[in-house]
């Protein structure tokens, strides 16, 4: 089981790992342009198409877990029907952000609100990179039907290719043509293209024939799988939310908190990029045992993602306790930053114990169509979340934040802990 796990989860984490270099490949292109506007442009580029696309996540998860499932149960057709609907869906819902770019454009204005310079730019950038929606959305489809059959070196592959073309696309047209922040979008679009090729291109390996279109659109399985990714829809919105508060009450405390804030979710990121591959592995292998209505695997699996949690965990806690200065000087220069950062500093020690729970479970839930109870667990921790940080925001100021988020992550898990044991899996 522990091979199983491993399998899965190395080739997820180092896919994880690479997929940041998207954005931070554009921020350093951008960062010798020679204004500060620029580097303003690609964070709130960034941030856009993060929020339109980190609603749609469902389409990886949803579409894992469905196909582990059919993987387990040995249903080819089960497999291709996964497929086929997701990037059905995947190819209507980019379209539809193609054709609804002005409408998206200008919502997605009112809430990030940047200054008028920095959003022209801005625009520019966005006009460019939402041609490649259906890539990217695709390209999520690819990764959960990869692994759910078992294999996430595809998605490692498909990331490293995008990496290496954003890289030198990005570079050709702006150092090599003089594009400027032009040249950065064509880059990220040609990436984003190739990569979605590069998945079809795999897809070579595995013998799938197309369905009939009467079985993609047979009635009670398209409920069931509209059912499933719109509970994960939800609980990404949950998860947006807190996630956007987190930021909003940062900023509203003025530049030095901000900045400390940003800086100790850094170590929040860099512990979620691993908890993910085991997550990921999570999806793959309780989709692969459900279908296959092997729930003693099951069982062991989740006991086994648990202790790998647990051990992670324990490391990253020791790294952050002992190096974790050491880290945020590498992050920033700032010394008023670094000095106030250690009166909020055992906030995000205290993290990893935290939320390893809620990281491996996700993945066991997603993997099982746990879907509802998935929602409900976040929703509940969201609701908590909120009332830990109204009931103590004056009094506490920016230490009610992270004790309502330090809350927001241990309730899921536990939450989760319960609903699992609580289930009638047979």
């Amino acid at each position: 089981m522990n091979r199983k796990i491993l399998a899965l989860a190395i080739p997820s984490i180092i896919a994880n790992i690479t997929t940041p270099l998207l954005g931070l490949v554009d921020t350093a292109i951008v960062g010798h342009m020679g204004s500060a506007v620029y580097i303003g442009a690609i964070a709130v580029g960034g941030v856009m198409f993060n929020m339109l696309y980190w609603l749609f996540g469902f389409l990886r998860g949803g579409t894992s877990a469905l196909t582990a499932q059919a993987y387990g149960a040995g249903s080819r057709e089960g497999c291709a029907l996964a497929l086929y609907r997701s990037l059905m869906v995947a190819g209507a819902v980019g379209a539809a952000m193609i054709l609804l770019q002005w409408p998206l454009r200008w919502l997605l204005r009112q809430f990030v609100d940047p200054d008028p310079s920095t959003g022209l730019l801005a625009w520019r950038y966005f006009t460019i990179l939402i041609y490649g929606a259906p890539a990217v959305l695709g390209t999520y489809a690819l990764s959960g039907w990869f692994l759910g059959m078992q294999n996430s070196r595809m998605l490692m592959v498909t990331s490293v290719v995008i990496n290496v073309v954003n890289i030198a696309v990005s570079l050709s047209l702006v150092y090599g043509l003089g594009w400027q922040i032009e040249g950065v979008a064509c880059g990220t679009l040609a990436a984003q293209w190739i990569g979605f090729a590069t998945g079809l291109w795999l897809l070579r390996r595995y013998d799938i024939s197309r369905p009939i279109w009467q079985h993609i659109m047979r009635g009670g399985e398209l409920r069931r799988f509209f059912k499933v990714n719109a509970d994960m829809m939800l609980r990404t919105a949950c998860l947006i939310t807190v996630t956007v508060w987190f930021t909003k009450t940062g900023a509203s405390q003025g530049a030095v908190i901000l900045a400390v804030n940003t800086l100790l979710m850094q170590l929040f990121l860099l512990f979620s990029y691993m908890m993910d591959g085991f997550a990921f592995a999570g999806e793959a292998l309780a989709g692969r045992y459900v279908g296959a209505r092997d729930f003693a695997s099951l069982h062991l699996c989740s006991k086994r993602l648990l202790l790998w949690g647990t051990a992670w965990a324990a490391l990253f806690t020791a790294l952050y306790f002992f190096g974790g200065e050491g880290f945020l000087a590498l992050l920033s220069s700032d010394r008023e930053v670094i000095a106030s950062s250690r009166e909020y500093y055992l906030w995000a020690v205290s993290v990893p114990f935290a939320g390893f729970a809620a990281f491996a479970w996700d993945g066991v839930f997603i993997g099982a169509t746990l879907t509802r109870q998935l929602l409900l667990s976040m929703a509940v921790s969201m609701a908590a979340f909120f009332i830990i940080y109204l009931s103590l925001f004056n009094t506490m100021g920016n230490h009610a934040l992270w004790l309502a988020f330090i809350a927001y992550l241990f309730l899921r898990g536990t939450l989760q802990t319960i609903l699992y044991y609580r289930h009638k899996w047979i």
